[in-house]
């Protein structure tokens, strides 16, 4: 026990050390490539942070606990959206760029429904996998054209976000990325830390694997996710702190369980469809909360904060 208490510890180190490295870097590449800090934030930060999930979800499945992987997903997913954002709003209020209002989180909301609507039947088979990495095929096509598209615009509400910041010398390129891999490497080793102490202490304790998987495997492989927005909003790059998060829930739906799927068919039986609708109404508040204003303000962090307490109490 005590050294499965020190795992989590010192995953929890690391995994807020490697956040913010990450930003470090992430925020340079973003600068040098003239690229809006929220598509930054879409891609390689997302897809970076949720290689925690990646890993446990294919894994699970191979080894025949598909309870365990879909559950780190979903419960994922509302760790994001209620808890990360709750947070990081908390710590700063969060303002939201016009076009991830009417794209990025349009398109998180449709994927979770599309989860939900595949999961009628209990499981996802190899149908049901492609049709999710389709989907998260179009949707990088999207972001990337996205960006070209809207450069122009993306970076002057950037620029009116981060008017009242002092002008500083840029990371030179090269720091830039050796950041990102020294914090990417202490995020997935600090994660894998956290989960296997976690998850050791759970099954001690005689709860489900699909528990496991909404709660304390999901909250651990999450943790990158809540360290690099809090960091992010910390710093003022509320771009990448939401851009991170609704990335990151696209990525775990379409791309992890699309490539899962495709693996190794999953058979659901602890997963139900209230957890999946809270995944769902999560992201419907997420964007009824960005809508108003384009900002997530504190009170409005501490709702989606409360709401995920009330969800962890009643799984509990």
């Amino acid at each position: 026990m005590l050294l499965n208490i020190s795992f989590i510890l010192v995953g929890i180190v690391l995994v807020l050390w490697g956040a913010d490295r990450l930003t470090d870097g992430a925020v340079g590449i973003a600068e040098k490539m003239k690229m809006p800090q929220i598509v930054i934030g879409l891609t390689i930060v997302a897809m970076g942070t949720s290689m925690p999930e990646f890993c446990v979800s294919l894994v699970s499945a191979l080894k025949g606990t598909p309870d365990l992987a879909v559950g780190n997903i979903v419960g994922s997913n509302i760790f994001n959206a209620l808890l990360i954002v709750g947070v990081a709003a908390m710590v700063t209020p969060m303002t939201i760029l016009k076009t991830t209002v009417r794209k990025d989180i349009p398109f998180a909301m449709v994927a979770s429904v599309v989860l939900m609507m595949l999961c009628f039947d209990g499981k996802i088979g190899r149908t049901d996998a492609a049709i999710l990495f389709a989907m998260f095929l179009v949707f990088m096509y999207m972001t990337l054209q996205g960006a070209k598209a809207d450069k122009s615009e993306m970076q002057k509400e950037t620029r009116q976000m981060v008017a009242a910041e002092q002008p500083k010398k840029s990371m030179p390129t090269g720091m830039s990325v050796l950041w990102i891999a020294v914090g990417l490497a202490c995020l997935i080793g600090g994660s894998n830390l956290f989960v296997e102490g976690a998850t050791q202490v759970a099954a001690q304790l005689g709860v489900s694997e699909a528990v496991i998987g909404l709660t304390i495997v999901a909250g651990g492989t999450s943790l990158p996710e809540l360290a690099t927005s809090v960091v992010s909003a910390r710093k003022g790059k509320s771009g990448i702190a939401i851009g991170n998060v609704l990335g990151s829930n696209v990525f775990n739906i379409l791309g992890i369980l699309g490539a899962t799927g495709l693996v190794s068919p999953m058979v659901m039986q602890g997963i139900t469809m209230n957890d999946l609708s809270v995944m769902v109404v999560s992201m419907i508040l997420v964007w009824f909360f960005s809508f108003t204003k384009y900002t997530i303000e504190r009170w409005e962090g501490a709702v989606l904060t409360a709401v995920f307490a009330g969800y962890m109490w009643w799984l509990i």
